[in-house]
């Protein structure tokens, strides 16, 4: 069966945020789905301590290898070699030569993983039993083949990206939850609790597949090609600064760990609980944004416009806070329901769930740094600047560490979320000045006007939830999962409603933008254009 619309060009970043946003959201539901049957079945134990503590090690080297390679460099380099929208062969060349190389690379690396997996189990998760730190390097072997087969995938991914085919881009992650569901429902009724990590292995192999699929149809064939050209070179050299970046966030997130692991029993699930929930919206939105924009940053910078870069910096920002502004407050204000519904199942108590929900508030505060960073370190890669987010990257790690020594100290668990949202907020005003001495104007004023109206509807669509929750309870049973369901849809949706009212009297140009964007989704005789205006 034919499906031509999974293999079209898009046309703009709007549009191009609006297909990988949509498919992020069936993505990140299932990934909840995902989270809702892992906990129901095994609670905030051992089981889960162990699955999510051997994720780290293997996380750690396909990030540094693979994401922090392709993320940075791969876009710019490979959009070079596009000529009047045709891809030509230098581009396959040098595709083929970079998986090569990064393919190489993980696998040294990966025996030596799988050989010293016990020892580094031991270094990860010292506060483990004996034989949870055995379980553990168990799993770690096995994930390392899954992350091979991802880090494959996110080759082919980039690939995608760079010629604007966002469809099979968006899809792949959601086929990559499905096989780690699958594993948690039916593999792990006959290989036992190993058959979670045979489900992580299954699903690579879906998301390597379909995004072979999208490159085969553009033309990609795999050839056996070694070189070692300029492109090449370039390729490397910013590769090391991002590496060094994306080491430092993992090695964020193993101390997490090794400090989680001190703490009461469940703490690490707790931990990995609110932090995936946290990154819903932020992989909806702040995620869809910044892969659109990142092809557009791209080409303005060869085309030395830096007037325009700003401009696109500006725009994708004010729209994608648009959309983060209701979603922040809605999980500040319905973060019980929402960890309820996700992850409050079987054997995940209430105490549990009060702890992720306190920690997912934390983490919730910094929504729109996070989201923030995420635009500015495409901008830097676009730049070809790898090094002035490292630099402070590295400060932004260090005071997150040492504010989680301090946050815990007083809070506990729930001070994981308060410390990374403290960090997240100083490294995005870190990164804004450099950026616009180099760009010069980013939209400021532009960026504040938007803002009034976004708050102003924010604070309308907060009070409107607040009044409406305890009305909820009166309507819906909180005793059952569709009773807490429907009282969250219930005043979230109704909050929403109001966001889009307010900004619709206040006349927002996000709004007009969005409902723009549907109208040529769903209308197709309206010819995709995009307006980018002009900062003032």
């Amino acid at each position: 069966m034919k499906l031509p619309f999974l293999h079209q060009e898009t046309k703009t970043i709007a549009t191009a945020a609006f297909i990988v946003g949509f498919f992020s959201f069936v993505s990140r539901f299932i990934g909840l789905v995902r989270d809702r049957v892992l906990a129901g079945a095994f609670g905030a134990g051992d089981t889960l301590d162990i699955y999510y503590t051997a994720f780290k090690f293997p996380d750690l080297l396909m990030n540094l290898f693979i994401l922090g390679a392709l993320s940075a460099s791969f876009i710019p380099l490979f959009t070079k070699h596009i000529s009047d929208g045709k891809i030509t062969n230098n581009a396959w060349k040098f595709t083929n030569a970079v998986l090569h190389f990064l393919v190489i690379g993980y696998v040294f690396f990966a025996c030596i993983l799988f050989i010293f997996a016990h020892p580094l189990s031991q270094l990860l998760a010292p506060g483990f039993a004996l034989w949870k730190q055995e379980q553990v390097a168990l799993f770690i072997r096995i994930l390392l083949l899954a992350q091979l087969l991802l880090g494959i995938s996110m080759v082919f991914g980039s690939v995608l990206q760079a010629i604007k085919r966002f469809h099979l881009y968006a899809l792949a992650p959601i086929f990559y939850n499905i096989g780690i569901i699958l594993g948690a429902i039916f593999f792990t009724s006959f290989f036992g609790s190993i058959g979670l990590v045979f489900g992580v292995t299954f699903g690579a192999l879906l998301h390597l597949i379909l995004q072979y699929y999208g490159v085969m149809r553009a033309g990609y064939r795999y050839k056996p090609v070694w070189h070692w050209d300029v492109d090449i070179q370039r390729f490397f050299r910013l590769m090391g600064p991002r590496v060094l970046s994306i080491g430092l966030s993992q090695v964020n997130m193993i101390i997490m760990t090794f400090i989680a692991s001190f703490l009461p029993i469940g703490s690490v699930t707790i931990l990995t609980f609110a932090f995936n929930i946290q990154f819903f919206p932020l992989g909806i939105v702040a995620i869809s944004y910044a892969v659109a924009a990142f092809p557009a940053f791209c080409q303005s910078v060869q085309k030395q416009d830096l007037p325009q870069v700003g401009s696109i910096f500006s725009h994708t920002l004010r729209q994608m806070l648009f959309f983060l502004m209701p979603a922040t407050i809605i999980f500040l204000l319905l973060r019980a329901q929402i960890v309820r519904v996700v992850v409050g199942a079987g054997l995940f108590d209430w105490q549990a769930t009060i702890l992720t929900a306190d920690t997912l508030a934390f983490f919730t505060l910094s929504f729109f740094a996070q989201a923030i960073i995420f635009i500015q370190h495409r901008l830097y890669f676009a730049l070809q600047d790898t090094v002035t987010p490292f630099v402070i990257g590295i400060v932004s790690t260090v005071v997150n560490i040492l504010s989680s020594f301090y946050f815990i100290d007083q809070i506990g668990v729930i001070g994981f979320g308060a410390a990374y949202s403290l960090s997240s907020i100083l490294q995005m005003i870190l990164l804004w000045n450099p950026l616009r001495t180099r760009i010069g104007s980013l939209g400021g004023f532009a960026l504040l006007r938007s803002l009034f109206i976004m708050t102003s509807a924010g604070l309308a669509c907060a009070v409107v939830i607040q009044f409406l929750k305890p009305v909820a309870t009166h309507i819906f049973s909180l005793q059952t999962f569709f009773g807490v369901l429907f009282q969250g849809i219930f005043s979230g949706g109704i909050g929403i409603i109001v966001y889009v009212f307010v900004s619709w009297i206040l006349k927002s140009p996000e709004l007009n933008e969005s409902l723009s964007v549907l109208h040529r989704r769903f209308f197709r005789k309206v010819k995709p254009t995009e307006v980018i205006t002009p900062m003032e």
